[in-house]
């Protein structure tokens, strides 16, 4: 369970790894993804992943050089535990937003 927690932690690491669950993305596809995060922090955390060997990035030919990244073997084992992860943050945030009508706060 740790290695599981350790591979997802860090802000905007499940966001990151939610845009590539859906396929490979380009820097820039996953900058208009995820607007909050700035280019400096994107290009940290997608190191992180690539050194952790859960993304690989592949370098395309042409002009301007394009990177796409994607998950790896590893990185896709992570997605069921992403999935249950955004299904229990969703009901925890329904069941909070249903106290609260109901409390009236």
């Amino acid at each position: 369970m740790e290695a599981a927690l350790a591979a997802v932690g860090g802000r905007w690491t499940t966001l990151l790894l939610r845009e590539l669950m859906h396929g490979p993305r380009s820097f820039g596809q996953m900058r208009a993804a995820l607007p909050a995060l700035s280019a400096k922090v994107l290009s940290e955390r997608l190191a992180r992943l690539a050194t952790d060997n859960l993304i690989a990035c592949h370098r395309q030919k042409g002009f301007p050089s394009r990177t796409v990244y994607q998950l790896t073997a590893a990185g896709q084992t992570l997605k069921p535990l992403l999935i249950e992860l955004y299904r229990t943050g969703d009901a925890l945030l329904r069941e909070t937003s249903a106290h609260r009508r109901r409390s009236g706060a």
